[in-house]
């Protein structure tokens, strides 16, 4: 078990993807607490002034950006402070593998594999925000975790109930998994509503802030198909065994049915910082002041299977998952792209989950042997995925299989 940071013994913290939603959070309860924690490190994509701030404000060690033309608003931006300032994806990585405790892992999408996976290689505390790891690469993600002795953290608020409520019971006591969905913006929208709708549509979450591909991943219920792969790695659990149940006032935010008929739920009010909180402290929990559950004025939890013809993601995520091999990565770079020309303007909504099933049916798979495998299958399927998208875009949604996996 790893040491309860405090004032004696200050956990070091860095922060992949700090301009982020997660980062921001995460910044939120670092503040709460400056004697428990030190940063690092700091990373974002492209903001570098806004990386610089955060950089000073912590007192990192070190900040970086993935996107080399920002290396300059970066160094300016952090001259005479003493803070190392880098650019490139090795930069990231190399933020990932400095000498901290504990990993927050909120870049989005694969881009975030190779520097969690770093993390893990040296055995460090890793907060996973970025579902996409364990869906692109579940069995050798948790493979390295095992090898290296690191620890896995769930921190999306779903898997971190679970996580919860499963921690004074064994794995063999559990028998259902069940991740709660709010049920997103188009919940009660029909399909002829869903087919239309804008990004500013998709964006626009009931309960949550989210950055602007989450909130579409929550759109779509997608977000919460790529959290039943996430699932299933995190826990062994098979995908017959983890159940979707709509909650739209997002408060239950997961539950798990034990063997005896025993049902275990993690409540609280939805803010990322708790979550986040449970991570960065644990084994202990930090006190944060983060809003309280107030049940009575809640008045009422209402709950709803969803709807698997207005929201094929589901569906789609289950298939890769019994699939196995390479489907999973497939599903999730497919998604990557589809999400990005529905945000450009280029797809309508309900094109995304198309786009998806087109490279699912057409493309080839295979199995995954090592993370070269995983970013070749990633690779093909964005190829897939932009050919896909052009005949959506010119209303001929069919490809040949050699146009898919061209």
């Amino acid at each position: 078990m790893r040491p309860v940071p405090s004032p004696a013994r200050p956990r070091s913290v860095t922060i992949l993807g700090a301009t982020g939603s997660i980062g921001g959070s995460t910044l939120a309860v670092l503040a709460e607490h400056p004697d428990r924690f030190r940063v690092e490190a700091v990373t974002a994509a492209t903001n570098g002034r806004k990386l610089a701030e955060i950089a000073r404000a912590t007192g990192a060690r070190f900040a970086a950006v993935s996107d080399p033309s920002a290396y300059g608003q970066l160094r300016e931006a952090l001259a005479g402070s003493g803070i190392e300032a880098a650019a490139g994806e090795g930069a990231i990585v190399e933020a990932a593998a400095r000498d901290a405790d504990f990993v927050m892992a909120g870049i989005v999408g694969a881009a975030g594999l190779a520097p969690a996976l770093a993390a893990v290689r040296r055995g460090a505390i890793l907060g996973l925000a970025n579902k996409e790891c364990l869906v692109c690469a579940g069995d050798l993600f948790m493979h390295e975790v095992a090898t290296h002795g690191a620890a896995l953290l769930p921190v999306d608020s779903e898997h971190n109930a679970i996580f919860q409520a499963m921690a004074a019971s064994r794995r063999d006591e559990v028998e259902t998994l069940i991740l709660t969905a709010s049920g997103g913006p188009f919940r009660t929208r029909t399909q002829a509503e869903m087919e239309v709708a804008t990004v500013a549509d998709a964006v626009r979450h009931p309960n949550w802030s989210m950055g602007t591909k989450i909130s579409v991943d929550s759109a779509s219920m997608m977000n919460k198909g790529l959290e039943i792969i996430e699932a299933h790695h995190l826990f062994a659990m098979p995908e017959d065994r983890i159940e979707v149940l709509v909650h739209p006032q997002s408060v239950i935010h997961s539950l798990v049915t034990f063997r005896d008929g025993s049902t275990l739920a993690q409540l609280g009010a939805p803010d990322m910082r708790i979550p986040i909180s449970y991570s960065l402290g644990w084994p202990a929990r930090l006190p944060i002041t983060a809003p309280r559950l107030d049940l009575a004025a809640r008045g009422r939890l209402d709950f709803e299977p969803p709807d698997p013809v207005r929201f094929p993601a589901l569906r789609l995520a289950r298939h890769a998952l019994r699939q196995g091999g390479a489907a999973p990565t497939l599903l999730n770079a497919a998604n990557e792209v589809a999400v990005a020309a529905f945000i450009a303007g280029r797809i309508g909504f309900l094109d995304i989950a198309r786009c998806v099933e087109l490279v699912l049916e057409r493309s080839a798979g295979g199995p995954v042997g090592s993370i070269d495998d995983v970013i070749a299958h990633d690779r093909a399927a964005r190829d897939a995925a932009t050919q896909a998208i052009v005949r959506l875009e010119a209303g001929r949604p069919s490809l040949s299989r050699h146009e898919a996996t061209a």
